[in-house]
């Protein structure tokens, strides 16, 4: 079962009271963590924007989980229970005028690392040096940004980092194959150099590694039996392409990850596992008081290479594709819903997808969701997810009588920030 971490946030007091603005000036609709273009503006310039405040924020999120069918998997461990799920600092604004951070720790309340107990760690992390060159004709923004996560430096919210948020803990929530982009947070570290030019032309490079020795402190917390680890430094790239227009903005990108991982990642030596991400996606905002409306797309497809590398797959490579489309309406940044259709589909592999018997990966399924937010740094939601398909079948997925919609969950929420 799908236990998602780290937790995308990035709505923080911290960054109101540096700026001077609301989170609407920020976030469509006031919905954190989706930035606006002042949001997207006050990101790309490192966090800088404004006057030095107390970088200090809190965030908390207490849930019920209700699934249609638990079983005695430790994914619904906490099924029907009402609990405080988890809870962030942050470390958060304008250090100099060039450089700005934006430091997450979280306490995971039922952590399966270690044996469903509170555990502190890392988690999204993003440190920027930024600056911006203006003339008649022209303006540039360039940075250099240190982070553990891939595409945690994304302004839109169709990268990987940033199109899941609020997810729940316990039950099903998505299928247990992803590709390997969304699953290096707090676990690699990342120099990453950026550019917009004319707010119309977006690339970014960079490298990850291991979060090890000196980095160490970028994946503090997971266990280093649980760490993804890499050979050498694993390249990163981001391309897109943005246009405003009135209470419109669109983007439309690309990106590519490679990624050598050891197998055991106990014994970090030997063949490597190649992994070659490439995705494109999307993002469509219509900002007009009274009303937001945002759509994102985001499709990758994954290649999995096993080289010198045995017993991990029958194949000796796999494909994984995963899709997801997301469209969301806020009247008066009070009153939302969503609505959100996910696919993974892949190669069969009875070695590497051991969840069926069939060794397929398909899954499919939508996510509906309905949230309130009384106060601008408050959200009440209740997120659905119901399964079509899962692990290669709509019925008698798993060989002993289960189906697909057993696994339809309801997720009710309370998210703050203070």
């Amino acid at each position: 079962m799908n236990l998602l971490t780290p937790l995308a946030a990035n709505a923080l007091p911290a960054f109101a009271r540096q700026t001077g603005q609301n989170c609407v000036a920020c976030h469509a609709g006031g919905q954190f963590p989706e930035l606006t273009p002042y949001g997207r503006l006050f990101k790309l310039t490192g966090y800088t924007m404004g006057s030095r405040t107390i970088p200090i924020s809190a965030m908390g999120l207490a849930s019920l989980t209700k699934s249609m069918t638990p079983t005695s998997d430790p994914g619904f461990a906490k099924d029907a229970n009402l609990i405080f799920q988890t809870g962030s600092v942050f470390l958060a604004g304008k250090v100099t005028d060039n450089v700005g951070i934006f430091a997450q720790g979280t306490y995971n309340n039922y952590s399966g690392d270690s044996g469903y107990q509170g555990v502190w760690g890392s988690d999204n992390f993003d440190l920027r040096y930024a600056d911006r060159f203006i003339s008649p004709s022209s303006d540039l923004i360039f940075g250099v940004s240190l982070n553990n996560n891939p595409t945690v430096t994304d302004v839109w919210n169709s990268a990987p980092a940033w199109i899941i948020y609020a997810p729940t803990q316990f039950g099903v929530t998505g299928p247990d194959a992803g590709p390997i982009v969304n699953g290096l947070g707090a676990q690699v570290a990342g120099v990453n150099a950026y550019v917009m030019w004319n707010n119309l032309l977006y690339a970014e490079v960079g490298g990850y590694k291991t979060a090890n020795g000196a980095f160490s402190f970028l994946s503090q917390g997971t266990n280093d039996a649980n760490q993804t680890k890499l050979s050498g430094t694993n390249p990163y790239l981001r391309i897109a392409l943005n246009h405003e227009w009135g209470a419109h903005n669109i983007m439309v990108g690309a990106f590519g990850l490679n990624a050598n991982v050891y197998p055991d990642p106990t014994n970090p030596t030997g063949p490597t596992i190649q992994y070659k991400d490439r995705g494109i996606d999307a993002q469509y905002q219509y900002l007009l008081d009274p009303e937001t409306i945002s759509a994102q797309f985001s499709y990758i497809r994954e290649t999995i290479n096993n080289g010198d590398v045995t017993g991990i797959a029958l194949n000796p490579s796999n494909t994984l594709n995963t899709l997801r489309v997301k469209g969301t309406y806020i009247y008066q940044a009070k009153y939302g819903g969503s609505l959100s259709f996910f696919k993974t589909s892949g190669t069969s592999d009875t070695t590497l997808y051991t969840a069926g018997p069939s060794g397929s990966p398909n899954t499919r399924g939508i996510t509906p969701e309905l949230f309130w937010m009384p106060i601008q740094n408050i959200r009440v939601g209740l997120q659905y997810y119901a399964y079509q398909q899962f692990d290669g079948a709509g019925t008698n997925y798993d060989g002993n009588g289960r189906n697909a919609k057993d696994n339809n969950t309801a997720f009710l929420y309370v998210w703050g920030a203070y």
